[in-house]
């Protein structure tokens, strides 16, 4: 079976608040290079990702093009657009722009992985990975299996339920997706209520709310962790 066109949509518009930083995370230096260096550099030499949608902040979209993206020849970046307030604004704009053909070489029938620009350690093993079980499940997400016990907790912070571990997992990205599937899913997000949307924290839970599809999770790196927090960048820099 022939490869289909593969997008990915790289979300770096956050900003640095749970960093204590003035500094926006994904530009952060890690290993003497930007944060956000080590995901595209990842896009850039894989066989899975055929272009780039790079989602960052209004007001650094020149710095980013200019620093990082022309900086380091990052060629697959084929478009670089100013992200929403929310991460699933991001993710839309990202979308819209594919559905009304904004893309040098369309992607109508293939798919789209969706990743956080602050997660640093994308390997090829994990976009080869998700890119075979998109092809069979249509939906799918990088996770890992919970190493610790997890407690539901009620309002009041009691525990009251304690799942079992081996149902647990922990998601990550990328968030791989059919193309059509995935502009489908928030088109219809977008038709609901602001509320509605507030509740929403990743891709996967989109298509599992408004198309009642199931998404498979595809067993990732512990590696691939997040930098949210100073304490994530020291972790970064040990892996690194």
């Amino acid at each position: 079976m022939a490869k289909k066109r593969c997008t990915a949509v790289v979300l770096a518009a956050g900003s640095g608040k749970r960093m204590n930083s003035s500094v926006a995370k994904q530009f952060l230096l890690l290993g003497g290079k930007p944060v956000l260096w080590y995901s595209l550099q990842a896009v850039e030499e894989s066989a899975v990702i055929d272009d780039c949608i790079l989602v960052t902040g209004a007001d650094d979209i020149a710095f980013v093009r200019s620093e990082i993206v022309e900086k380091y020849g990052f060629h697959k970046v084929d478009r670089m657009i100013a992200g929403g307030n929310e991460r699933y604004e991001s993710v839309y704009r990202a979308l819209c722009l594919m559905a009304e053909g904004g893309m040098t070489v369309p992607n109508e029938d293939g798919y789209v992985f969706v990743h956080d620009g602050a997660r640093p350690f994308l390997t090829e093993k994990i976009l080869e990975e998700t890119y075979e079980a998109v092809c069979r499940y249509h939906a799918c997400a990088a996770a890992v299996p919970v190493k610790d016990t997890i407690k539901i907790a009620d309002e009041g912070g009691f525990a009251v339920q304690t799942p079992a571990r081996s149902l647990v997992w922990a998601v990550q990205t990328p968030q791989v997706f059919d193309t059509q599937l995935i502009i489908h899913a928030y088109q219809k997000l977008f038709e609901q209520t602001n509320a509605l949307r507030q509740g929403i924290t990743d891709d996967a839970m989109v298509v599992e709310t408004m198309l009642e599809i199931p998404v498979k999770l595809v067993k990732s790196s512990y590696q691939n962790i997040k930098i949210t927090t100073p304490e994530d960048m020291r972790m970064a820099e040990n892996l690194l």
